[in-house]
Parts: structure tokens; C-alpha cells; sequence
């Protein structure tokens, strides 16, 4: 039986800075430190970002380049617009998509985070079934 998805890897030239920036943003704790740069990140629900160390510079891309391009965070409403409020007091963070909220209530933000990963932050009033 397959339970979902346990983690995404985020691979960068300094782990320990990008995962101290994220649990800056969004809290969560080191479940995993191997002491050479490889750092797992989990967050209430379980779900984790592997931080690993890149061998090679990024290669230029878009926010449709083909292949996995972004992290989405569940939000609750009241953390959605503190941390919104926390990416764009950041000189470091790049915003892609300013909030956007629809009929139904749904908002989301997108950005990219210190090393220029795509990340949005996501409301949903109603979850997906």
C-alpha cells in the first residue's frame, strides 16, 4: 500500500542556510542531521523536505520547465497572510504571483525562496477529495 508522498528533496550549494530559512518561514524541526550537509525537515503532518548538497550549478529555468518545479504549502488562512506578510519583508525572496484569491476562497501566493526554488503558499477553504 502506497500512503503518499514522504518527502521532496530540495537540492542546494548551502543546505544549512536554505533549511534554517525555511523553518524561519515555516517552522517544522531537523528530524535527520548526517553531519555533511544532508537535512530533513518535518512538518506537523509528517510530510518532510530533504535538504542535499549540490555537485553542480543550477541551470537557467523557467516556472514551466519540464520535470518537478514546485513546493506548495497548506496554509490556514490566518498563517497564509503572516507568512505572505514574512516572504515579502524578505529582499532575498522573489515574488512570482502577487495573492490571488478565487469564488471559492481559495488564495495563493507564489515565490521564489533564497536560491530562487519555486514555492507558492496555498488556502484551500475545501480540500481536494
Amino acid at each position: 500500500m502506497i500512503y503518499g508522498i514522504e518527502h521532496v528533496a530540495v537540492v542546494s550549494p548551502d543546505t544549512a542556510a536554505l533549511k534554517d530559512w525555511y523553518m524561519e518561514m515555516y517552522g517544522g524541526r531537523v528530524v535527520y542531521d548526517n553531519g555533511k550537509g544532508t537535512y530533513f525537515l518535518q512538518f506537523p503532518d509528517g510530510s518532510m523536505i530533504e535538504f542535499v548538497t549540490a555537485q553542480a550549478d543550477r541551470q537557467d529555468e523557467v516556472e514551466k520547465t519540464a520535470g518537478i518545479r514546485h513546493l506548495a504549502f497548506a496554509v490556514s488562512p490566518k498563517a497564509f497572510d503572516e507568512i505572505v506578510a514574512k516572504l515579502k519583508a524578505d529582499d532575498r525572496v522573489e515574488e512570482v504571483h502577487d495573492v490571488s484569491e478565487n469564488a471559492k476562497g481559495l488564495k495563493t501566493y507564489w515565490y521564489r525562496d533564497i536560491e530562487g526554488n519555486f514555492s507558492h503558499l496555498i488556502y484551500r477553504p475545501d480540500p481536494l477529495q
